[in-house]
């Protein structure tokens, strides 16, 4: 396929045994005012006659767009996501999980804005969090909330400390992974964040600011299959959000030695301690030093 004939954007859809959901985001990418896209659906170990169900249902100009790719068995969410963007040779890519919604202009606005910045590397749309709960076999928005009000850019500093940058909300070049690879395969949870703090240290990743044109989907209390990752797999996120972390610093240590680590982790051990102290009423000092006092006296 020349560049002229390929699509602009590559949509990779991960799913498995949710055809309610996967349905709801069909039509949602049809709703897209901009339309030069090619959607890949990765339906991760899940029965393959309900996604192709589903797929027969969508609208022909995006049935005419589709493409699905079925695991006989699951082989993770990084892993997935990479199986869907190596089967799409487009200029952008975004990964549209199948409950989390867009705005229908999210791809006209995002794709605009790299067009008129090539120094970008991706651009983050404004998010805004959307709580639903189960309604007469589906699912209901109950709520809505802001994701990180009056952030105003992606910076590596932010994302050193949580992930700014949900996969619904994120468009960027495909190019960027022959740059910094794809998502790591062993993490299974995170894997964004993890991906997003190699993109950061290495290249700009622009912010869209203003109306909400992302929303992340979450279900409070559902877990299993019909689940959101931020709830359903709560322990895996910290588990693997602290396994990077660990990677990281052990490799600082090899390369630049322990002083520096070992000095911060006492400093600021001791500096909470001591904010926490300053934040204490005068009776609570009191108290703490009589009951110190009482057991000491105790103990002698």
């Amino acid at each position: 396929m020349s560049d002229e004939s390929r699509p602009r954007v590559g949509i990779v859809v991960r799913t498995k045994n949710r055809p309610w959901f996967l349905r709801r985001t069909l039509a949602d990418i049809a709703s897209q005012t901009f339309t030069d896209t090619a959607v890949t659906i990765v339906n991760d170990g899940g029965a393959p006659a309900p996604v192709d169900a589903v797929v027969a249902e969508a609208a022909g100009p995006l049935r005419a767009r589709l493409s699905v790719i079925h695991n006989d068995v699951a082989t993770g969410r990084s892993a997935a996501a990479n199986a869907g963007v190596r089967a799409t040779q487009t200029e952008f890519i975004v990964l549209h999980d199948d409950d989390d919604l867009w705005h229908p202009e999210f791809l006209s606005r995002t794709v605009a804005h790299l067009d008129g910045r090539g120094e970008e590397i991706g651009v983050v749309a404004e998010t805004e969090i959307v709580y639903e709960a189960e309604r007469d076999g589906g699912f209901a928005e109950v709520g809505r909330a802001p994701f990180w009000p009056g952030m105003t850019e992606i910076t590596y500093a932010d994302l050193l400390q949580v992930n700014r940058a949900v996969p619904i909300a994120y468009l960027y070049r495909r190019r960027l992974h022959d740059d910094v690879g794809f998502y790591r395969e062993d993490l299974h949870a995170a894997e964004d964040w993890e991906f997003n703090l190699r993109a950061a240290l290495r290249h700009r990743i622009g912010y869209l600011p203003g109306e909400p044109l992302a929303y992340w989907m979450q279900r409070k209390g559902v877990t299993g299959e019909l689940g959101n990752s931020m709830y359903a797999l709560a322990a895996e996120h910290e588990h693997y959000d602290r396994l990077v972390r660990d990677e990281a610093l052990r490799a600082y240590v090899q390369r630049h030695g322990p002083g520096l680590v070992l000095y911060l982790s006492r400093y600021i051990q001791d500096e909470v301690a001591r904010q926490l102290d300053d934040r204490r009423s005068l009776g609570q000092r009191v108290t703490h030093t009589l009951r110190e006092w009482r057991r000491d006296r105790r103990t002698r």
